[in-house]
């Protein structure tokens, strides 16, 4: 049999990661790097997944394409890259290198595939509002860490300046706070903090109150912004406010730009076999056009997406070689009893439906 030629060019592909990346949403760039035939995936055949399970490219037909996804959504969820090798478990026995992740397939084609999944996660962003030498020097440190950074005016920001994914801090210090903290509040950035005494942001939290803002919406804002250093200059404030950002984006504190599905997260917080020996888990260096990007380890913790990305995808497993796929009409949906069964393929299909009665039996043991 001749081997089926991947219907979307790898380059296209990159140009879709590219535009996915210049948009800031997350994603996982899964590339073929090992084949074993007859497969109609090809080494360097490259799929895009996202947060949603949306699914732009070609890894390898029906068999491998819901695995990918699943895994997928878990590499983006715990930001760290996945090594991944499909296939029947007698293919690979004891010879499987430490590091990769096993997923047992059972296709007709009887081939296999080696797939590496790296999540593709956004620049984070800082707004500073301000001119003060300590804003300048917040914007200059956090550029300095590869950050998306803009420096604004008080009187120039608006709450278009920011958006859910973004870190703002107000540093207008006494120059229109309550008129900034307001713009920055209607933002709802995953993190917002004003540069001041905690009597200023009474003062300026009061305010705000006063003029009808949501109690739930001032509680978010952190005054004052940064950690406890100690007595400080007013540039090592820019430092202390800085050592914050990174603590709450490692620890997972801050909202996140994506969220994932509940069966995903827990998943992946449980899953001990993900391939942290593989590389960065921000390495793009395949995507030739995407700009630098770092992890967002929150990524599992956040509820601001688009509502494209929080569609459910129900999963079910094929009760005859165990595959795990999209419960959907491309599943070859079969009702028996009362009770709906999907398949990887409609070979799987067939034999269910020539005897039901033992693979019901075997699904029931499991």
């Amino acid at each position: 049999m001749t081997d089926v030629q991947p219907a979307v060019d790898g380059w296209e592909v990159l140009q879709q990661a590219s535009e996915l990346a210049r948009r800031g949403q997350p994603f996982a760039l899964a590339t073929v790097v090992w084949r074993q035939g007859p497969s109609s995936g090809q080494q360097g055949s490259r799929a895009i997944i996202t947060g949603s399970g949306e699914f732009h490219g070609w890894i390898g037909g029906a068999c491998a394409e819901p695995v990918v996804i699943r895994e997928a959504q878990q590499v983006i969820a715990a930001g760290t890259p996945r090594l991944l090798l499909l296939g029947t478990s007698e293919q690979f026995g004891a010879a499987v290198p430490e590091g990769m992740t096993v997923v047992p397939i059972s296709c007709q084609s009887e081939g296999a595939l080696e797939v590496y999944i790296e999540p593709v996660l956004p620049t984070p962003h800082l707004v500073v509002v301000g001119r003060s030498p300590m804003a300048h020097t917040l914007a200059d440190l956090a550029r300095a860490l590869g950050w998306r950074t803009d420096l604004i005016d008080g009187t120039d920001f608006s709450a278009a300046d920011a958006d859910e994914r973004s870190m703002v801090v107000v540093a207008t210090q006494g120059h229109g706070d309550e008129e900034a903290v307001e713009e920055a509040v209607a933002a709802r950035p995953a993190y917002l903090g004003l540069v001041g005494s905690s009597r200023r942001g009474a003062s300026v939290l009061g305010y705000l109150a006063d003029r009808g803002v949501p109690a739930s919406q001032l509680e978010a804002v952190r005054v004052p912004a940064g950690l406890d250093l100690g007595p400080t200059s007013h540039r090592e404030i820019a430092v202390a406010i800085l050592a914050e950002l990174v603590q709450l984006r490692a620890s997972g504190a801050l909202a996140a730009a994506v969220p994932a599905h509940p069966a995903v997260a827990a998943r992946s917080a449980g899953s001990g076999s993900s391939a942290a020996s593989v590389g960065s888990a921000a390495s793009v260096a395949s995507v030739a056009s995407v700009a630098s990007v770092a992890s967002v380890a929150s990524v599992a913790a956040g509820s601001s997406a688009s509502s494209a990305d929080s569609v459910q995808r129900a999963e079910a497993v094929d009760p005859v070689c165990g595959m795990t796929v999209v419960a959907g009409p491309s599943a070859h949906p079969l009702e028996h009893e009362g009770v709906s069964y999907y398949f990887c393929c409609a070979g799987c299909r067939r034999k269910f439906e020539n005897d039901p009665a033992a693979y019901v039996k075997d699904e029931s043991r499991c």
